[in-house]
């Protein structure tokens, strides 16, 4: 580890130290579970300190900590407490020995996998929709809160560039949207034996596991080749339309990349919307990623064609810059949701309220379901549409300057043309004579030394068979210098790995 535990003391924590309220004893607990309001509110700020004190402290921490499993075994495995400890205890505890353990996703030089930077309003709208004890299932249960979600999806409809028949619902996140999007694909498809789902030999895994769920074989999962862009390649993707059709296969939806995972590749989105609406087949549009880029001009432009679509999956919680979790689906047509997923039971029957009155727990998979839209109304309400706009565009930008970079490099080589804010490149000299494999073990001590010795994190993926680090940057709190030292730092293992290869 980086540092031994002894070592390890949070920014929260060391601004607590010396001055630090006494959080209560078992004894000022009141009935049982409940406790004293002046406690209650002590404790509250106490959260309050330690979390501000952590995201003050970020940039003099690394990006990640971690510990080993039998090591945090030792610390964490016991038996519950027969008798409650002191309130404020605990919470220091927490901040001190396990959720520093993490990688830091807001750390401003955070870039590995889809790194994410949540606002503060954000954050405080999770702490009162949990304080106010929310489960957002009906409207007869949640009436606010529901009408709040339906506020947010029509924000999302209209960036989306979607008809007003378009509706849908906030989710944990991409992997739930994808399962509720082939589900209704699969209804409006008319439940077919034999059916097929496509998508790209790019695309995230979590397409392949909903279409598993939903009861497509995981042999008619297709995964359709990419081009040198990593985009979707659409005389393959026809070619095995065609041949399932010959055989007695039924496609019943295909799925594009609006910001693949690996390298940002958005697919040709108007021509495949052209072929499914020509074949009659569901188009999804896997946007958990790059969506988001919609509400700049620049990402409206990359991203023409997603307004065609049938269904578009989007996370609020990467690219909009939300606390987990936060994803949605958006539907053309909101009713399909509704006619795969509205399922009668009468504990509920006295939750019908009315026309125009929906219950989102008959559009997705969830029943009980907290009320995510509060923290994308608060963080939009308290900063402005002008700011997201700026945060979003400010990743791309970075991700453009540091394409830059690469390519003037003597040391590094661009692996794949940047998109969104996915930069993928590896150490790679002009005049090196190393083969691939030997270039590949090179940038594989170059990640790990990266992983151990900087406070950036990044991460890698495989371009073509090509090894490759890889920079995501999203943060709204990163900057230039963020982004130049971790390619600096690179650099420096790169030529140091060469020397003593």
């Amino acid at each position: 580890m980086r540092r031994s535990q002894q070592e390890r003391r949070t920014p929260a924590r060391r601004a607590e130290a010396g001055n630090e309220p006494s959080g209560g004893t078992p004894e000022e607990l009141r009935d049982g579970l409940s406790m004293a309001p002046d406690l209650m509110l002590e404790l509250a700020r106490k959260a309050a300190e330690l979390a501000v004190g952590r995201i003050k402290g970020l940039p003099d921490e690394g990006a990640w900590d971690g510990e080993f499993r039998q090591i945090l075994a030792e610390q964490l495995m016991e038996n519950p407490p027969e008798d409650g400890q002191p309130a404020a205890a605990v919470m220091e505890r927490a901040a001190r020995e396990i959720l520093p353990l993490a990688l830091r996703l807001d750390h401003p030089r955070s870039f590995g996998f889809i790194p994410s930077s949540a606002t503060w309003p954000g954050v405080l709208a999770d702490f009162m929709a949990a304080a106010y004890n929310i489960n957002q299932c009906t409207w007869l249960v949640a009436s606010g809160p529901s009408q709040l979600e339906l506020v947010v999806i029509e924000w999302l409809r209209r960036w989306m560039g979607y008809p007003e028949s378009a509706g849908g619902l906030l989710t944990s996140g991409g992997s739930a949207a994808s399962l509720d999007a082939l589900l209704a694909a699969r209804e409006a498809a008319g439940n077919p034996d034999r059916a097929t789902v496509y998508m790209s030999d790019q695309s995230h895994s979590a397409l392949r596991r909903a279409a598993m769920i939903i009861g497509v074989r995981p042999e008619c999962v297709r995964a359709v080749p990419s081009d040198s862009h990593s985009r979707l390649d659409m005389n393959a993707l026809m070619d095995l339309v065609a041949d399932d059709r010959a055989t007695g296969f039924n496609p019943i939806a295909i799925a594009a990349n609006a910001g693949a995972s690996s390298t940002g590749a958005i697919d040709p989105l108007e021509a495949m919307a052209d072929y499914c609406e020509a074949e009659s087949i569901w188009m999804h549009v896997d946007a958990a990623y790059g969506g988001f880029a919609i509400v700049t001009a620049r990402g409206k432009a990359l991203l023409r064609g997603i307004e065609r679509a049938d269904s578009i999956g989007l996370d609020a919680h990467k690219w909009f810059f939300q606390p987990y979790e936060a994803g949605a689906l958006m539907v053309k047509d909101g009713s399909t949701l509704e006619n795969a997923f509205a399922v009668h039971h009468d504990i509920l029957q006295d939750t019908v309220w009315g026309a125009n009155h929906p219950n989102f727990s008959d559009r997705g998979l969830q029943l009980s379901r907290s009320a995510r839209a509060l923290k994308i109304w608060m963080s939009v309400q308290t900063f402005g549409m002008a700011a997201f706009r700026k945060a979003v565009s400010n990743g791309m930008e970075l991700a453009d300057r540091a394409g830059e970079y690469v390519e003037r490099s003597a040391v590094l080589e661009l692996v794949h043309p940047v998109s969104l804010g996915v930069v993928c490149f590896r150490v790679n000299p002009a005049n090196t004579d190393l083969d691939e494999n030997s270039l590949g073990e090179i940038n594989k001590k170059v990640l790990v030394r990266s992983f151990w010795e900087d406070r950036a994190f990044m991460s890698s993926t495989m371009v073509q068979s090509v090894f490759s680090l890889r920079l995501c940057i999203l943060n709204h709190t990163s900057t230039w210098d963020d982004v130049r030292q971790t390619l600096e730092v690179t650099e420096a293992f790169g030529q140091e790995a060469l020397a003593d290869p």
